[in-house]
């Protein structure tokens, strides 16, 4: 794996976001364009003999906001399973899951810190809730976002509410 070429495609997309997002004629031939200048940058950084030992190149497309929406929902649903074997049942508001696309997303690294966002603001709060006693077993939590933080809150005859810490 190589990273040429990573900066034009930053270049090409809005914030790593695809542009030109509705229309796809639009969006093909931009594609095709910038694949073009990748291959030129990778005939210019690997010498011939280098190149003649691959068995192919990939160029990725940048990810647009609907594929972003996408991995946060599959992540969530890992989350949501795993709670299941404490009979919590997690309801993520739409407004939570746009939140951890915007701080999971590098434009650099793409949806890899997606995970550890998740991890930190979701996980490991409701690790802390269930330890502390403030989710328990039959409860149904709610991610939402309040005041630009991930809030927790247990929807349970006695509703309490778990402010999740900034992200380091």
């Amino acid at each position: 794996t190589s990273n040429v070429g990573a900066d034009l495609i930053k270049r090409e997309t809005s914030l790593g976001f695809a542009v030109n997002k509705d229309e796809d004629a639009s969006e093909e031939s931009n594609y095709k364009k910038m694949r073009a200048k990748v291959m030129s940058d990778m005939e210019r950084t690997f010498r011939p003999e280098f190149r003649n030992r691959l068995d192919g190149t990939i160029i990725f497309r940048a990810l647009t906001r609907k594929e972003i929406g996408e991995i946060v929902h599959l992540l969530l649903a890992h989350v949501e399973e795993r709670l299941k074997e404490h009979e919590i049942v997690l309801t993520i508001t739409e407004a939570a899951k746009d939140f951890l696309a915007e701080q999971g997303y590098d434009p650099d690294f793409g949806a890899r810190p997606l995970r550890r966002v998740i991890q930190s603001l979701i996980e490991d709060t409701l690790s802390e809730g269930i330890l502390a006693g403030d989710f328990k077993f039959g409860d149904t939590v709610q991610a939402d976002v309040e005041d630009g933080k991930i809030v927790l809150k247990a929807i349970s005859p006695e509703d309490k509410e778990v402010i999740v810490p900034e992200v380091a």
